[in-house]
């Protein structure tokens, strides 16, 4: 009988395939793989897939909700012609280069995984993608949103693109686009200090922001940075209160964001200032801070309103599902796109998968070609379609203010301003 089990990155599955025929009989599969190789799943065996996602530390109120949106989607998607899907055991990205780049060796070392559902952070993803890209695998993420790691949505690649990377989340120079517009159209505000950490993520956020301010006539009076760990603020902030700014705008993560909105009251020339943040901090252990009270975030919009993915389930059917089996709401903004990031991944499997010989056979190019021509899905997070770089996210951002610190839920609800170019 034919024996092996897994070939891929370029090998010829027909040639082999044609020798296991030719010495061991005519029982054996029929299947010809592309230039990437194929995953067959023999009878009795299920389909691999991985979450990879900021499980731990600091940052895992962003992946965990991500985490379980991936398991909800499985359970709902349910089997794939007669075979089950099995997401294996829960990897942690770490919210680090480091972290994505231990777990992607991981997967990518084990060939029966067709595809992985992360990460959470951005930076993870640059170093985590290029060995998952190189595995001839597909990654989609639910929350990265660094415009590297897709493109610039003018043509040409990020530098940190690589082939194989989708995402639901959507592209930070909307983000960007959004969050400036609003503050200089909508609150009339003119001049801007903006601060990230270094992460991937919260500099090309900050950029695209930065750059879209002063299109539209706004100053920018200073564009800096804090070191992830740090505790003290005073200095950066006395470096920012100098010019005195009307907005600070500062999209990084917990707990140095928490830092920044405990601190900032007492600096000279901050007095006054209004703060903004963004999807990073959109999150319950920061908006429950007093000190966040009246800041606006920019984000994913949550009003999903009556979108239902392919699976039938709405954002209210997710929801009650979530608190029902974990006894919580999601701590964070983008368990909806993790649940669409999954049910596309299904769905492409679903449909380039071949049963043969009793086995199913997953090609590998032939997942990333069905992925590349998504269009018009629909989702939970609203229609989904692909370009050439992989962002396939509904592009939809929203700014909310929040009010009191003792009802987040009320404030993620309290939307102000919508964009959706």
């Amino acid at each position: 009988m034919y024996k092996s089990k897994k070939w891929s990155r370029g090998i010829a599955l027909g040639v082999a395939f044609g020798l296991a025929a030719a010495a061991c009989g005519s029982d054996a599969p029929e299947f010809e793989a592309g230039a990437l190789g194929a995953v067959e799943v023999k009878e009795g065996e299920s389909i691999q897939i991985r979450s990879l996602e900021a499980i731990s530390g600091d940052v895992a109120f962003l992946g965990i909700p991500n985490d379980r949106g991936t398991a909800l989607a499985v359970e709902d998607y349910g089997q794939i012609k007669g075979f089950d899907v099995d997401v294996g055991t829960s990897l942690d990205d770490l919210c680090s280069a480091d972290g994505g780049q231990a777990a992607a060796q991981t997967i990518a070392a084990d060939e029966d995984v067709v595809g992985v559902i992360g990460t959470s952070c951005s930076g993870a993803a640059t170093a985590a993608m290029p060995l998952i890209s190189n595995a001839g695998m597909v990654m989609i993420s639910p929350s990265n949103t660094s415009p590297a790691l897709t493109s610039d949505l003018e043509g040409n690649k990020g530098s940190d693109y690589n082939v194989g990377y989708y995402r639901t989340a959507h592209n930070d120079l909307f983000q960007g686009r959004g969050a400036a517009t609003f503050a200089f159209e909508e609150l009339g505000l003119t001049t801007a200090a903006v601060i990230h950490d270094g992460d991937p993520y919260t500099n090309g956020l900050a950029q695209a922001f930065a750059d879209a301010f002063e299109a539209l006539g706004g100053t920018v009076t200073t564009f800096t940075a804090v070191n992830k760990g740090d505790t003290d603020m005073t200095p950066v902030l006395t470096e920012v209160g100098a010019e005195s700014p009307e907005l600070l705008f500062f999209p990084i993560f917990m707990p140095e964001g928490g830092f920044i909105a405990q601190q900032v009251a007492g600096v000279p020339g901050l007095e006054n200032v209004q703060l903004m943040g963004a999807d990073a901090l959109l999150t319950d252990n920061f908006m429950e801070l007093p000190e966040s009270e009246g800041m606006y975030f920019s984000g994913p919009d949550l009003q999903y309103g009556s979108n239902k993915s392919t699976t039938g389930k709405s954002a209210e059917d997710f929801l009650a599902a979530y608190n029902a089996k974990y006894g919580e709401e999601p701590s964070a903004a983008f368990w909806a796109h993790a649940y669409d990031a999954t049910v596309l991944l299904l769905t492409a499997i679903d449909n380039v998968a071949v049963e043969s010989g009793g086995s199913l056979f997953i090609d590998r190019q032939a997942l990333r070609d069905e992925l590349n021509k998504v269009s018009g899905v629909p989702g939970i997070t609203g229609s989904l379609s692909c370009d050439e770089f992989g962002d396939c996210g509904a592009q939809k951002i929203a700014l909310i203010l929040h009010e009191n610190s003792g009802d987040i839920a009320a404030s993620k609800e309290n939307v102000v301003y919508s964009y959706a170019p």
